[in-house]
């Protein structure tokens, strides 16, 4: 597969921006910023992945590698952030070697992280603090809508930031969406977890029943893919889950992080999710099983 593809890029002034953290989303996500004519300072943990995107994007306006997150910030007006997990977004973004050190008052940082809601909270006050600004931007769409450039973008913060920052972004972008304060994008994400949870459940259980009864199940999607049941999980993992190909998409390592973040969150709001801890106890078995790093798809496994 391709780092990007040919996204045809709507009209947006140069911006010198900056990209930390070049993951499986990172990376591609960074390199639409260079192909849609952004002048991108990049920062890694690992300094190798970092020279092979300046390499892959050299023909790019001034693509540049950073030693530290305080140095890939200097001098930019955004800088994107995507990592793992809420430890490693304060290890890049606090401390005399983080993002908010080296960011310029008046300046924004954007989370791409799927991360707590406190901690965004946390994060945009800190911001605010300095005279600088902070939105969440959690993504759904996974690997491919990183490298095809069309992710869905959830986000948290002010508006007058978030509509500086939109333009720059939808170089990556199908849809950046404003849903509240700082932290509303997170937890926009864990709601679209929550959906997700459930919905490869119910599917992984019908076509387990489906094959047990001896159906032929591609022709079983293809007829009910038209109807009421019809889902983007249905469209893209159904048939896969049929072949038992799990080696794509969403890790469920991943997925149980998320899911972590989302059970957290509902002890705090009193929200009762009694599908959503079933589910993720099932992604548990799945670990057991071997399957840290399959797609979320092979929950079907447990039923086989």
């Amino acid at each position: 597969m391709p780092r990007t593809n040919a996204k045809t890029y709507e009209p947006c002034p140069s911006t010198r921006v900056a990209f930390v953290g070049l993951g499986v989303m990172g990376y591609p996500m960074a390199g639409h910023l260079a192909l849609a004519g952004h002048s991108v300072t990049v920062y890694n943990r690992n300094p190798a992945k970092a020279a092979e995107w300046c390499k892959e994007f050299a023909q790019s306006p001034a693509p540049r590698s950073a030693p530290t997150p305080r140095e890939a910030a200097a001098g930019a007006d955004i800088v994107f952030v995507c990592v793992g997990n809420d430890e490693d977004l304060r290890s890049v973004m606090l401390g005399a070697d983080g993002v908010f050190a080296g960011l310029k008052a008046g300046a924004t940082a954007v989370d791409h992280t799927t991360a707590s809601a406190n901690v965004a909270r946390e994060l945009a006050a800190l911001a605010a603090s300095q005279g600088k600004h902070f939105i969440d931007a959690p993504v759904s769409g996974g690997e491919a809508g990183a490298v095809n450039g069309l992710l869905t973008v959830m986000c948290g913060g002010e508006q007058a930031v978030f509509d500086r920052v939109k333009p720059v972004a939808m170089a990556f972008s199908r849809a950046f969406t404003l849903m509240g304060e700082a932290g509303a994008g997170q937890l926009t994400k864990m709601v679209n977890q929550i959906c997700i949870a459930g919905l490869v459940q119910g599917l992984s259980e019908a076509v387990a029943f489906g094959q047990k009864a001896g159906l032929d199940m591609h022709l079983v999607l293809d007829v009910i893919g038209k109807g009421a049941a019809q889902s983007w999980q249905m469209d893209n993992r159904g048939k896969t889950m049929v072949e038992d190909k799990f080696n794509f998409g969403f890790a469920v390592d991943w997925m149980r992080k998320d899911l972590g973040l989302v059970m957290d969150e509902a002890k705090r709001n009193g929200a009762r999710l009694p599908v959503t801890a079933l589910v993720d106890q099932f992604y548990a078995d799945v670990q057991q099983m071997g399957g840290q790093r399959w797609d979320t798809s092979s929950l079907i496994k447990r039923l086989r």
